[in-house]
Order: structure tokens, then sequence, then C-alpha cells
């Protein structure tokens, strides 16, 4: 039905027809009940109108402009499925305040007006849920951007410490607390690394809140950034075992929901202020780097338990002069030094017990005592002997730290 029918019924229906403040009343009718800004609706109900009236289907400027609306009520925060609320709702609204002139009309008339106001919600609808999607998608990307380089900022420790503290607000950190940062590496390939992070900020939120803790990507890492005093306290009537330890509780949660090979989580200790988070996270990321040249196998790290590896690089040219002077021959075994080097690692890790370094090492007793007898002809040092131990057991570790024996010492790190 167009305009070209024939002249409206004239009358009390053509003059409500005409009057378009009952649009208006629609739109704040329509706009209580979903309880958002009727603004929203921009020119939706005249078109809604005009397709009962006169059968005219929207033009493609009129369903873009609906389609703005959409990404406006992105920007303003309205969730998609109230916004779609507001325009089901306002047709309702409109179609039982119809003038009298459409309801009066025959049967057929009726269902041309329905099939024209519904090929406009329809149209509009999908106008406006698309506009709204591609408005969240540029959102999400620019706030993944704005992420990024806020946690690059704040791991470097170099950014303006005013302008950080503003730009932290958003992301629930309160820069006057203390924080501590810990980091988890998979120990190899892993299949779902994104989905693992997904998992952990999901547990993370669950256990604490969508504020105070960060979790965040970096060079491979899954980065977690947390105030000192925050408890992992479990859920109430919870079936996990209770795990409070920010360190243990991501390892545990990582153990459960991912695939692959074993995690290694390094916890750096807290410290207050804006310079506090990138001084813990230093320490984790070195935790990480040591437990990988220590060969560590303790699955949750703590910073104050790598002190003393600390101390020992804290001078480098006396380690290093210790580990050659100590150390050195052990290069001239057949099969060169790593194997002896190996061997004294789980002879200390064992607590110096023969068998189980046999064990550890799958070899027999009798080739571990070779080798221990190998290692006292060449270095002229006896593990065995308590009173020459420290000097051997320190040299290894410091073998370990700096990368020997595959780097060469007499070269610059």
């Amino acid at each position: 039905m167009n305009r070209r029918q024939g002249p409206r019924p004239s009358g009390r229906g053509d003059d409500h027809a005409e009057d378009h403040t009952w649009l208006t009343e629609v739109a704040d009718a329509a706009g209580r009940e979903a309880g958002i800004p009727v603004e929203l609706l921009g020119d939706y109900l005249t078109l809604l109108a005009d397709a009962a009236v006169t059968g005219r289907k929207p033009h493609a400027s009129e369903l873009d402009a609906v389609g703005l609306l959409g990404r406006r009520a992105a920007e303003l925060g309205v969730s998609a499925g109230s916004a779609v609320q507001l325009y089901l709702c306002a047709a309702r609204l409109l179609w039982g305040e119809l003038p009298m002139m459409i309801r009066s009309r025959d049967s057929a008339a009726v269902r041309g007006a329905a099939d024209a106001v519904l090929y406009v919600v329809d149209a509009a609808v999908a106008s406006l849920a698309e506009g709204y999607t591609e408005a969240r998608r540029q959102m999400a990307r620019w706030e993944e951007t704005q992420r990024r380089e806020f946690i690059d900022d704040l791991l470097r420790g170099d950014a303006d410490v005013g302008r950080l503290v503003e730009r932290a607000e958003p992301f629930g950190l309160d820069m006057a607390r203390p924080h501590q940062v810990a980091l988890a590496a998979p120990t190899g390939a892993l299949d779902g690394f994104e989905m693992a992070i997904s998992d952990l900020e999901q547990a993370i939120v669950h256990r604490v809140g969508d504020r105070d803790v960060l979790v965040a990507t970096k060079d491979g890492w899954i980065v977690v950034v947390a105030p000192a005093d925050t408890s992992m306290s479990p859920p109430p009537h919870g079936s996990r075992p209770a795990v409070t330890d920010l360190g243990d509780f991501i390892h545990a949660e990582l153990d459960r929901t991912a695939r692959g090979r074993p995690w290694r989580v390094t916890v750096g200790r807290p410290y207050p202020g804006s310079y506090g988070i990138p001084r813990s996270y230093e320490e984790a990321r070195e935790g990480l780097t040591m437990a990988v040249r220590l060969h560590l196998d303790t699955p949750v790290i703590h910073a104050e338990q790598l002190l003393i590896y600390r101390v020992l690089l804290r001078d480098q040219p006396a380690i290093t002069d210790l580990v050659q002077a100590v150390l050195g021959h052990l290069v001239e075994a057949r099969g060169g030094a790593e194997p002896l080097l190996t061997t004294l690692d789980a002879y200390f890790a064992t607590g110096a017990v023969t068998t189980e370094t046999a064990r550890r090492l799958h070899l027999s007793v009798r080739a571990v005592t070779y080798r221990l007898d190998r290692i006292r002809s060449l270095t002229g040092y006896d593990p065995a002997d308590p009173a020459q131990r420290f000097t051997i057991q320190a040299a290894v570790l410091g073998a370990r730290l700096l990368g020997w024996p595959a780097h060469d010492l007499s070269l610059p790190r």
C-alpha cells in the first residue's frame, strides 16, 4: 500500500497520524520500560509509523543511521540485549498506539501494515546489532592495545609515575598498595595457551573479583599482578583443596585446566609504590631464568628461595674464577664436563646419597661411583668430604647460573 492508492480518511485518526507527539510518548514509555536512553531510538519510530501508514521501506541511509545508534549504544556501555529490547518494546508500544485509521481498515490492510512494520523491525534491529558488534570489536581492539601498552610500561618501571597511576585506575590497581608479580611459563610445548590464560583469569575473578588483580601475557609468559594482601581463599562449599598462596593457586589452576607439559610459576616479593611492581617482576623473571639454568623441578618458586643464587651472581668475576678453578679440568673427561656436572647436581640434590643419585640418573651405583672418583681425580676436590663439599657445590651452582660448560667463561656474556 502506498500514497498513490488514495487519500487518507479524514477525522480524528488522520489528525492523530499527522501529530507526531504520540511518537514521543511511545519513545518515552519504551525508554522507561527498557531502562536506557530514548535517544538511541533516533528516527526508528518514524520509520515504523511510515511503514504502517504508507508501506514505505526504509532507505539504506536510514538503516545506516540506525547502525550508528548501535555504535552509540556500545559506547555508552548499554548491553546489546538492552538495546534490542528497547527497539522491540518500542515496536510493540507503537503498534498498540497506531492511529484509529490503521485499526479500522479491513483485515488485508492490517496484515499489510503489520508486514511492513515487521520488515522495518527486522531490518532496523539487524542494523542496530551490526553497528553495536562492530563498535564493540573496535573498542576491544583499542582496549587490548591500551592494556598491552599499560602492562609494558608498568613492568618496565620507567614511565611517568603520575600518568601511570591514572592509567592503572581503570584496571583496578591501587598503586599505593604493595604488589607482587607472579610469572607462569610452560616447561615445554603447550596446546591451548590462550585457553589457559582465559581459564586462569576466570578462576582469579571467581576468587577475588575483577578488581585489584591484573592478568596478562608478556614474552610468552602469563603475568599476574596482585596486591600483597590478596587472599586466594577458596569459594564457599568448594570441592577443591584450600590454596591461599598466589603462586600455588596459579599453578594449581593451570595444572588443572591446561593441556601439555607442566607449568613453572615464580613469584616476586611484594614491594610498595609504582616502582615496586617492576621490581617484583624482575625478581620473578630472574627466578624463571635461574630455575631453567639450575634444572629446578620445584613447580612454584618464590624469590626469597633464590636469594643465595643472587648472592653468588652479585660478584660475577669471583664466581667465574671459582668455577674455572674448581671445575675447569672436568672438560678433560671423556664426553666433556656436562655428564660429570649433572652427576654432581644429582648427588648434592639427593643429600650425597649414591644409590638415590643412581636412581635419579638411571645409572648403576657403580657408574655413579666411577664418576665421583673421576671428579675427585680431575678437580682435586672430594664431593663426599664435608669439608670440601661446600666449595664444589658452590662451584656447581655457579656453573649452572653462568651456563657453563655450554658457555665459554672467557667470553663476555
